[in-house]
């Protein structure tokens, strides 16, 4: 495989993928089904492939967030509607989403077929062994329209993806608030947006800035030093790794035709500005292929 391109496909398909979270239409979809306010549709939309379990499986899953958000919107959202109800809901706000964006002629388009066949066989090949997020997204039925298709495929390749960054951050002893403050270090998210989104207070923030610096990896101004800016290289290039398989298994030809369909779809969401600057994703530029190849963090 050519070197980075696990983290291509990332950088080209998160932006499909976060339709869901940053659109009107994806708002507005979970209100009508009984979600009350952002985080409850969040939390709902994003955990739904889970089913109604328990809001700890859903913080263990998602990982950064404090107990307490995920608790204010579970279990309560699955008394406003059923998980099924949910699902639709998501598809039908995304689709909504995709015809503002993209037009109907492109969502009916041989070019977005082909990608959501092409993307499908990635998400369907993942292997999801100790990845509960990609697990549930690779287990719901193949949507028959191809927009929605590409966009459940990318959401399970996301998932896949996300729950091998999560692995990784176990396995280097890095905390979910530890997680955040190394993005916050970075420049990639703007930490009291992240410290607020993810309900944590400013005892556990500054607890974790203070282990961070403990073992040299962000300075008294809280920026990353040279061994923290080595460490989350490390950490990104573990992820990547750990994201190579569906690419691997679809084979380097299709993944670089899949590349080619995804950049007008990603350059379209850059270009409306869908995702607000400051936020947790670190895609608020361009996407890879008119970025130069620049490094933002993967999300969790």
């Amino acid at each position: 495989m050519t070197e980075g391109l696990s983290r291509m496909m990332w950088e080209l398909a998160e932006p499909v993928h976060d339709l869901v979270y940053f659109t009107p239409e994806a708002r507005q979809a979970a209100d009508e089904v009984g979600m009350r306010g952002f985080w409850m549709g969040y939390v709902a939309l994003r955990a739904a492939p889970l089913g109604p379990v328990p809001p700890v499986v859903v913080t263990s899953a998602f990982y950064v967030f404090h107990p307490s958000r995920v608790t204010r919107a579970l279990p309560d959202a699955w008394r406003y509607a059923t998980v099924a109800d949910v699902l639709a809901a998501r598809q039908r706000g995304v689709g909504l989403a995709m015809r503002r964006l993209y037009g109907e002629d492109a969502l009916r388009s041989a070019r977005t077929a082909e990608a959501a066949d092409l993307a499908w066989a990635a998400a369907e090949a993942a292997d999801t062994a100790g990845r509960v997020l990609g697990a549930a997204n690779q287990a719901l039925d193949r949507p028959a329209e191809p927009h929605a298709r590409l966009w459940q495929a990318v959401t399970t390749l996301r998932e896949h993806r996300g729950d091998g960054h999560v692995a990784v951050l176990v396995s280097r002893g890095i905390s979910p608030v530890e997680a955040l403050v190394l993005k916050a270090a970075a420049g990639e998210s703007d930490g009291a947006l992240l410290r607020e989104g993810r309900k944590w207070d400013d005892e556990a923030w500054h607890a974790a800035e203070a282990a961070l610096r403990e073992r040299g990896w962000i300075d008294d101004s809280g920026r990353l030093t040279a061994r923290g800016v080595a460490e989350r290289r490390a950490v990104e290039d573990a992820t990547d790794a750990a994201a190579e398989g569906p690419w691997r298994a679809l084979g380097h030809d299709a993944t670089l035709r899949l590349a080619d369909l995804l950049a007008p779809w990603a350059r379209a969401v850059a270009a409306a500005g869908v995702i607000p600057s400051g936020n947790p994703v670190g895609l608020t530029g361009a996407p890879h292929s008119d970025s130069g190849g620049a490094r933002p963090a993967t999300t969790t």
